[in-house]
């Protein structure tokens, strides 16, 4: 009989296809997220378990499945969802899915950017409600984007690649990283290593790529938005609870902020008071890796874990070597 994975949400089908040669697929039915309870009362007798950042997995929910769970193969990069010492307690291996979403959460964080700095949204929808009436010299005057500072806050992969991306805009790119990279990536990249407050003084656009710790949890709150140009631009593809949402929405109504392109919220899927209602924010509901692609490849990898443990291997994308010591 092949074991049991368990899956509080689907996954895209190719990714389904792919675990179901080696595993039995259960799968939350409705599409919605899952309940706390209902997560408890389903995941009882799986052998495996693929969670995703909004489902969180301690020591409750290990127990609620049974002696006979075997791995929790988170489908993220991030894992602030997985309770790691819960995990080793039980002697149970936790894994990710690292590298694989570099280059496409990237691309959307310069289109979040592009799309703030340019007015694209608004100038779709004026365009589609027949408010047109030709060309105009004032009509949807944005910002520039060629040459401008380009702040950096987390110089990890996907920073990296978004800064990539900004040098062949010939921005100037300004980083705040837990350790200065080396001299030849700096190099390549034309970055410099900068404090956060100059980083925030000096940038056009703000984009953070940190994950979400203690010291960056509310790194941009309301002194922080004010050290900013008010022609300045703040991108969020990182981690929603890295900016205080609340002040965001009052700095940007105060003109202390030219816009701001959010792919990730702090209370997902709610947003702040007042945020849909300013015009100079691009939202979008936490697509950083939303192409087919990166989303089956991402359970692939799920699926590379989950087998290797099954076959008594140790899983390549471990999160708590302890286990194994």
């Amino acid at each position: 009989m092949k074991p049991i994975i368990y899956l509080p949400r689907r996954i895209c089908q190719p990714a389904l296809d792919y675990l179901g040669s080696f595993v039995h697929l259960r799968i939350f039915a409705e599409e919605r997220p899952i309940s706390r309870e209902e997560f408890l009362r389903e995941v009882k007798g799986a052998d495996a378990l693929l969670p995703q950042l909004s489902h969180r997995v301690d020591g409750e929910i290990l127990d609620a499945a049974g002696p006979q769970l075997r791995i929790v193969a988170n489908y993220a990069v991030g894992f602030n969802n997985i309770d790691l010492r819960a995990c080793s307690a039980q002697r149970i291996p936790a894994t990710n899915t690292p590298g694989v979403l570099t280059e496409t959460t990237a691309d959307l964080a310069f289109s979040v950017l592009m799309a703030v700095a340019r007015q694209i949204p608004a100038a779709d929808a004026f365009s589609r409600q027949g408010k047109w009436s030709g060309f105009s010299p004032t009509l949807f005057l944005g910002a520039d984007i060629f040459g401008k500072t380009f702040g950096i806050i987390g110089m990890g992969r996907i920073g990296q690649a978004v800064a990539r991306r900004g040098s062949g805009f010939k921005m100037r790119i300004l980083y705040l990283n837990r350790t200065r990279l080396p001299c030849q990536i700096e190099q390549s990249l034309n970055a410099t290593y900068t404090s956060l407050d100059e980083l925030l003084r000096e940038s056009d656009f703000v984009s953070l790529h940190c994950p979400l710790t203690p010291e960056t949890r509310g790194i941009i709150g309301e002194n922080e938005m004010r050290q900013m140009k008010k022609t300045a631009f703040l991108i969020n593809t990182a981690r929603g609870e890295c900016v205080d949402e609340k002040a965001l929405v009052q700095a940007l109504r105060d003109g202390l902020l030219a816009g701001a392109g959010l792919d990730v919220f702090e209370k997902e899927p709610e947003l702040a008071p007042g945020l849909i209602a300013l015009p100079n924010v691009v939202i979008t509901p936490h697509i950083g890796s939303a192409t087919l692609e990166t989303r089956t490849r991402m359970g692939t990898m799920c699926g590379e874990n989950i087998k290797a443990v099954f076959e008594g291997k140790r899983p390549p994308n471990l999160l708590n070597p302890d286990i194994y010591e």
